[in-house]
């Protein structure tokens, strides 16, 4: 898709949050409606939507329980996976139905990118890696303590990715 002409890859970081379907819902809105607005470079040019998930590293854990009891590690291990797995699956779904609800141009094609680790550092590095034009992102709308405790992730990426950066607040933060 690198040496495709007319080709643009957006990247839309998307999670369990509502911030982050919102903002999907955003970046539709606005894709359908430039769309909408001039034809003829809908026909000319080509949309890529990357929705990208991202999950978080495995914990390390012991092989014994709190109590201090002996569990198999494969269970535990299994049990994280199946979660991690059905966790993917219920956000993707939720992107979809998001999707489904704009009446986008066959010209945008949605592909799926699931990462592992840390959320900043991934999403940073596939946006590099696809050579994508935009990121956009949900803010959670945090508070400045909150932030300074927890850290940005929105910021993070508007500090360290090349391409423009679009951070959508959802309309109920003010």
């Amino acid at each position: 898709m690198e040496g495709d002409i007319g080709m643009k890859k957006i990247v839309v970081a998307v999670d369990e949050s509502e911030e982050s379907m919102h903002a999907l819902s955003w970046c539709l809105g606005n894709l359908s409606s430039r769309k909408a607005t001039d034809a003829t470079a809908a026909d000319t040019s080509r949309t890529s939507l990357v929705l990208l998930y991202v999950k978080p590293p495995p914990p390390l854990h012991s092989s014994y329980d709190a109590a201090g009891y002996m569990f198999s590690k494969n269970d535990v291990v299994a049990a994280m996976e199946k979660y991690g797995n059905d966790m993917i699956n219920s956000v993707m779904q939720r992107a979809e139905a998001v999707y489904r609800n704009f009446n986008v141009s066959a010209n945008v094609n949605i592909e799926r990118v699931v990462g592992s680790g840390d959320p900043k550092n991934v999403i940073c590095n596939t946006v590099e890696k696809l050579r994508a034009d935009t990121l956009v992102m949900g803010s959670h709308g945090y508070g400045f303590f909150k932030r300074a405790l927890l850290g940005s992730v929105s910021d993070y990426c508007a500090k360290h990715v090349e391409c423009p950066v679009v951070i959508v607040k959802h309309p109920d933060h003010k």
